[in-house]
């Protein structure tokens, strides 16, 4: 058994100064049961908390560590970043360089505005759409996540269709009264509820492959209809790819299905580990951002050095020949390797993948939207979770989070992740 004193003294500490001891409410493992550990140190595709125990990480930060921790060429760039300055409050050519680099590979957008997180991505998308429709209703489908803000805290009840209930005490209802939550993957309700209410509907925002309730991907048809209900009725078409961008393919969910929304919103990979966010889109659309027009946006650290620098340098070595393929491959064999420890542990669960994004659920049911998932057996999960833990692999604290390969897990990792969930499946 693993020690983690350390870790359960500074848990204890946190909590008298910080409310439920930690900055994000999915890192305190209510979850899955414990206490959360507290990182020292990472490399590669390990992480190093304080009690001196190391870890095979597949949270990677939440997605953006594509390289894995601590890349020397992201750490040398920032190293000579920072000796230059921190933060200006002015233009730089950084945040061109990186702008035009995603741009290249985001050839859906005509312009990008850097922000400081996703939150900030989607929440300034939205605010531009309904300048640019003069309408204010929007559309966002039951398990995708888009952040904090206040109208994107919003939950489906039952049925096709749920207007306006806050998921979070502090969120007026007469707000949220203009968010229209949708279940996932319902062509037949997405489309009775565009054709009855589009001329309320500024935007339709979603996770093209939905991050936030584990991994489920669209099913055929489904992102075609939703670009064509919104085409036809001037709607503007959001694709949040804040996590999926450069991990369902270099050029995210939208390059691998074939969909060209109107709006993009990217972070995670684009800041290299630091944080940043962006949204983009066609350029009559973005041109309603000020000082452009009239839509009000800003941010002091918006194109901060440091995040340009390590989002910079990141891109520019997944542009290097191969490493798609290289990632691809390692993803799949851990893929495979899991899902034969499971049938060989005798464990009913399903495995789902989206480039280097996945996910296994406890469950015999198929992921296909927010109530199948829910399906899942979380008592389970949490024992796996421990287990995984305690054998030095590292997941994410929930069944209901996605998990990340990273370009410096080798296959040695991916034979001792293996390993680890036989065992731990089997001991469930």
């Amino acid at each position: 058994m693993k020690k983690h004193s350390l870790s359960k003294k500074l848990f204890s500490q946190a909590k008298k100064v910080i409310p439920g001891g930690v900055n994000s409410p999915v890192r305190a493992f209510r979850a899955v049961g414990g206490n959360p550990l507290f990182i020292e140190k990472a490399k590669g595709s390990r992480i190093f908390d304080v009690d001196g125990n190391s870890y095979i990480d597949y949270v990677l930060s939440w997605g953006p560590m594509i390289l894995g921790h601590a890349h020397p060429r992201v750490v040398a760039a920032l190293k000579k970043a920072t000796e230059k300055g921190t933060s200006y409050g002015a233009p730089t050519s950084l945040e061109i360089e990186l702008a035009e680099l995603v741009l290249k590979v985001y050839p859906a957008m005509d312009k990008v505005r850097m922000v400081n997180s996703g939150t900030e991505a989607t929440m300034s998308a939205i605010r531009v759409a309904r300048g640019f429709t003069g309408r204010d209703k929007v559309v966002k489908f039951e398990g995708c996540y888009h952040g904090h803000a206040d109208g994107l805290l919003v939950k489906a009840g039952s049925g096709a269709t749920t207007f306006g209930v806050p998921d979070s005490p502090g969120v007026p209802k007469s707000y949220a009264q203009n968010t229209i939550t949708l279940p996932y993957n319902d062509i037949p309700a997405l489309t009775r509820m565009v054709e009855k209410e589009w001329r309320k509907i500024a935007c339709v925002i979603i996770e093209p492959v939905v991050g936030n309730i584990g991994c489920v991907l669209p099913k055929p048809g489904f992102l075609e209809a939703l670009r064509k209900l919104t085409r036809k009725h001037g709607i503007v078409l959001i694709f949040d790819e804040v996590m999926t961008g450069f991990r369902v393919s270099f050029g995210g969910a939208q390059a691998y299905y074939g969909i060209k929304p109107d709006m993009t919103c990217l972070g995670k990979v684009i800041g290299g580990g630091l944080p940043v966010g962006a949204y983009g889109g066609k350029k009559e659309i973005m041109s309603m951002v000020s000082p452009e027009g009239p839509v009000y946006q800003a941010g002091t650290l918006s194109g901060n050095p440091l995040a340009m620098t390590a989002g910079i340098e990141t891109i520019k070595e997944l542009l290097r020949p191969g490493l798609y393929a290289a990632m691809e491959k390692r993803s799949a064999m851990l893929e495979e390797g899991l899902k034969d420890a499971a049938k060989r542990a005798g464990a009913k669960t399903r495995f789902y993948r989206a480039g280097s994004m996945f996910c296994t659920y406890f469950t015999d049911t198929d992921v296909r939207d927010y109530g199948t998932a829910k399906k899942a057996d979380t008592g389970k999960f949490s024992r796996f979770f421990t287990g995984m833990l305690e054998r030095g692999i590292n997941l994410a604290p929930s069944q209901f989070e996605a998990g990340f390969m990273s370009l410096a897990h080798t296959e040695k990792d991916i034979d001792a992740t293996v390993t680890a969930a036989y065992e731990a499946i089997k001991k469930i």
